[in-house]
């Protein structure tokens, strides 16, 4: 069995979020009377997985005392990727988990900490089927949402994530922000930054997935469980209505 670990993004500024992120880091706005990273640790944990990484940035000093009385009490184990205080600002989502890469597994999950999917399931099966794949990412993907109607990528029959121009109609899936990935992804050859990110090098996930994608390394599935972005207090309201 392998074994994966977890990382859940939580360094992000959350602006369009303001002002209820000047003084509250996004990932821990509540939802239906939990923190939206709660949700994410117990659903993890629930999956059998409870080696989790966070990377924090903005106001990141309040979410390891938020966290640390539900990870003991479910028996997980958190660490950290303190971008803020090693570079005074956030290092975008591939140089976040640059960063954290020591600290993860050779398989791993990352999800969003502002991403509500109260439903999803984190499975051994899916990681199992992952490393059987050979490929070095697997994403979900969910029907595009009003606030993204051109979507991310397309996915094919065979359930490869393509990497489809600007207004293809084929690309109908927006990425959930929750993936497999494994540890050769991030330190190829070519990798913007070395395992760790010594210089804090900030860079963004999608150019690297979209060349995996044109390499034929990137699988995919469906997702139509419920799922929201929180990006913005009136999606936060309608969810809490």
């Amino acid at each position: 069995m392998t074994t994966a670990s977890a990382m859940i993004l939580a360094a992000g500024r959350g602006e369009r979020m303001r002002p209820l992120t000047d003084s509250t880091p996004k990932p821990l706005l509540r939802v239906r009377g939990q923190a939206l990273v709660d949700w994410h640790v117990r659903a993890l944990v629930q999956g059998g997985f409870k080696d989790l990484v966070l990377n924090t940035a903005w106001l990141g000093e309040q979410i390891p005392p938020h966290l640390e009385p539900l990870a003991h009490t479910l028996g997980a184990q958190l660490r950290y990727s303190h971008e803020g205080r090693d570079f005074g600002r956030a290092l975008e989502t591939a140089g976040g988990i640059l960063r954290a890469l020591p600290l993860l597994g050779e398989v791993f999950w990352v999800v969003a900490g502002d991403v509500f999917v109260p439903d999803f399931a984190f499975t051994q099966g899916a990681v199992e089927r992952f490393v059987a794949s050979g490929k070095q990412a697997h994403l979900w993907l969910v029907p595009n949402p009003p606030h993204n109607p051109g979507g991310d990528f397309g996915l094919s029959d065979a359930g490869a994530v393509l990497n489809l121009p600007a207004g293809d109609a084929g690309r109908h899936g927006t990425f959930s922000t929750i993936a497999l990935y494994r540890r050769a992804f991030f330190t190829r050859p070519d990798s913007p930054a070395p395992a760790g990110n010594p210089q804090g090098v900030a860079t963004a996930l999608a150019p690297l997935l979209r060349a995996a994608m044109d390499r034929g390394e990137v699988s995919g599935e469906r997702y139509a469980g419920a799922w929201t972005d929180v990006g913005t207090p009136e999606r936060l309201a309608q969810l809490n209505a």
